[in-house]
């Protein structure tokens, strides 16, 4: 946590930093942002846990602890302390105990049990690998999770043996799956996630299942006698990445049983309060390339599962029962705002919390959490464009925001301000939504450079939320445009598949007309306009440099350039050629190419840099090489970054997330007039 300078508070400084003059965000105060995620309010309503992320600038490192508050805002203290990894705490039913992972003893990350009133705590496991999706049984007895479990893969290819002494190379990897390796993974090991229960006395994990696929978090019976969780199950599930079903499992004899059956994925089963029904999302694919995720409820006996949200355009996501078992609470992204709402077992919507978010540091994405009590109330992580997430609760009495963890660093620094833009699309008048981000101090009497900053996915959303490096750029004295384009989410499946097997290209229309939307507000430098995005945004990047030279300097960030090549060798192989294409690239070759930013590279004049992390599995440094020496070949002024140690997400260590933002600066400013 951020150290506290009570001496200097003490001493009477505290109004000498209140009348501070405030300055603009500087890179390594990314070092001193925190934000809260996982809030769990207690059973009845009245006090709540939450993880109160933070950075260690000496270490370079992601930290969090656990922290507890009344759900009025009082006694906010915390109950895990130190420059460690204490996070996932969850409730006993009788809310007098709470298990939480840490790996305060050492590297290796356990389970830990802790008694509320007195604070002390005890490992429940020790196990090489740590529990997943933990859920207490409902005599607060047991426990129930998935882990991993290696299994042993064998070689066919057998060294002699070495002579005593002798030094040889490494033997051989031998692999023979499709899905051998991820991004944030690596190589991936043999071994799938299997199901267990565990007394909260400790002891031996007692191992539920054994066969060779992964097993969804498990989901307790009201008897106690059961367990629910979804898994694929089918021969070919390597090829088939999207059926998984809904599963019981009997604790006595282990005896599993199939509750749904379709083609498409059903998950994370829900049990009602009273015990007799079911809830899960779930959808029947139709293999597009953006489907919506539904909510379906069934009674535990078996039977026809009936569609709650049939009549709801957006897709239904963290799914919990209403006490009274009427009907469930759920979130949801709406024209670029995370909510929740209710759902009755009429299915009738009724919102009840909007500005849910903050989650997303690095760049303004819609992402948020919750948890509702035994009396309807709601914890959630509030997030707004002027600060990343902090605790909110909602109830009768209506919202109260409960932390305010950046007050001590924002207080003295001055933040852009984001307005909310729409424009219609030169493309075919279709309504585009986005956000202006001007400078601190901004006078709209002057001309400020521009950049248009695009979000990956294609399949996700940007928001009205805080994100550290627009804010970067804002601070460095751009105007910043970030919007959500056709196939963006949020906005409904129909606008969402306007890009199905067709991306990139109509997007690139409504990008530009968001930047034309933006100049007409007369305090933009039409001199100096620069792009960049990430991930689907790199590939829009790289797909705009090759239709336009009207940005002076272009970063790509993690792009695809080459789709086949993309699909051949990113993680997840099955998924993209069947969803994104529908042909393999060699049935094909044609459609990959035409949509693939090589196709256009003999184009591009904008000076373009590339940016990737080294062990990025989603899209492979390999694509951005490809970018980087095709531009050479023809001459145009080109660098490559490669953030050394980063996978896709770069920000896995926070200097990472300082790299991109100081990597993209330097060249608009190197090209900037």
């Amino acid at each position: 946590m951020k150290k506290q300078l009570l001496l200097f508070l003490f001493l009477g400084c505290f109004p000498v930093m209140q009348s501070q003059t405030k300055t603009n965000l500087e890179l390594v105060d990314i070092f001193n942002m925190e934000f809260v995620s996982d809030p769990q309010i207690s059973p009845d309503g009245g006090q709540v846990l939450y993880v109160r992320n933070f950075k260690d600038v000496m270490t370079d490192k992601n930290l969090s602890n656990i922290w507890i508050i009344n759900s009025d805002g009082s006694k906010n203290r915390p109950i895990t302390t130190g420059n460690q990894n204490d996070f996932y705490p969850r409730w006993s039913h009788d809310g007098r105990k709470i298990i939480f992972k840490s790996n305060r003893q050492d590297d290796r990350m356990k389970l830990y049990l802790m008694w509320i009133d007195t604070k002390e705590m005890a490992p429940l496991t020790n196990t090489p690998k740590a529990p997943e999706q933990v859920t207490w049984s409902p005599d607060d007895r047991y426990l129930a999770f998935n882990m991993f479990v290696p299994k042993p893969e064998e070689s066919i290819i057998k060294m002699p043996s070495k002579p005593e002494g002798a030094k040889w190379n490494t033997a051989p990897t031998y692999i023979d799956k499709l899905n051998y390796r991820g991004d944030g993974q690596g190589y991936i090991k043999g071994g799938t996630m299997q199901l267990f229960t565990l007394s909260i006395n400790g002891g031996t994990p007692k191992q539920l299942t054994t066969t060779d696929f992964d097993h969804g978090g498990p989901e307790w019976a009201k008897d106690g006698k059961k367990l629910y969780f979804s898994a694929n199950f089918n021969p070919d599930e390597a090829f088939e990445p999207m059926n998984s079903e809904v599963y019981e499992i009997e604790l006595n004899d282990q005896k599993v049983r199939a509750m749904t059956e379709r083609y498409g994925p059903d998950d994370g089963p829900k049990v009602s309060p009273d015990g007799t029904k079911i809830a899960y999302t779930g959808l029947d694919d139709e293999l597009q390339g953006y489907q919506l995720t539904e909510l379906y409820v069934m009674d535990v006996a078996g039977g026809t599962p009936k569609l709650l949200s049939g009549a709801f355009d957006r897709s239904i996501a963290n799914i919990q029962w209403a006490k009274d078992g009427k009907g469930l609470y759920f979130q949801y992204d709406d024209k670029g705002e995370t909510k929740i709402a209710h759902i009755s077992l009429a299915a009738q919507v009724t919102d009840k919390v909007t500005n849910v978010g903050g989650l997303s540091l690095g760049r303004p994405y819609n992402q948020g959490a919750y948890t509702v009590s035994n009396t309807d109330r709601i914890a959630y992580t509030l997030g707004t464009t002027q600060h990343p997430s902090d605790l909110g609760v909602r109830d009768k009495r209506g919202d109260k925001r409960l932390t305010f963890v950046n007050d001590d660093l924002f207080s003295f620094k001055n933040l852009g301000n984001v307005e909310e833009l729409w424009w219609k699309s030169s493309f075919d008048q279709r309504d585009i939504q986005g956000w202006v981000v001007t400078p601190p101090n901004f006078d709209p009497s002057k001309k400020y450079p521009f950049i248009l900053e695009i979000h990956g996915g294609p399949f996700s959303s940007y928001g009205s939320v805080y994100s550290a490096e627009i804010q970067a750029y804002a601070a460095a004295g751009y105007v910043v445009l970030y919007s959500n384009p056709r196939g963006s989410t949020s906005y409904g499946e129909e606008f969402g598949n306007l890009i199905h097997h067709d991306y990139p290209n109509h997007d690139y229309e409504d990008l530009m007309s968001g930047v034309d939307a933006v100049i007409e507000k007369g305090y933009v430098d039409t001199d100096n306009l620069f792009v960049t995005g990430g991930s689907g945004g790199g590939v829009l990047t790289a797909w705009i440099v090759g239709k336009t030279d009207r940005f002076k300097a272009a970063v790509v960030a993690k792009p695809v350039i080459n789709w086949a090549s993309f699909v051949l060798y990113a993680d997840g192989a099955a998924f993209f050629a069947k969803y994104w294409f529908g042909k393999k690239p060699w049935e094909d070759p044609e459609s990959y190419f035409k949509r693939s930013p090589l196709n256009y590279v003999g184009n591009v004049t904008t000076p373009t840099m590339l940016l990737t992390g080294e062990e990025d599995y989603r899209t492979p440094i390999a694509e951005s090489e490809q970018f980087y020496t095709a531009l050479k070949l023809e001459g145009v002024e080109t660098a490559m970054v490669r953030i050394s140690g980063a996978s896709h997400g770069i920000a896995n260590r926070p200097s990472n997330l300082i790299a991109k933002i100081a990597g993209i600066l330097a060249w608009f400013e190197k090209h900037k007039d």
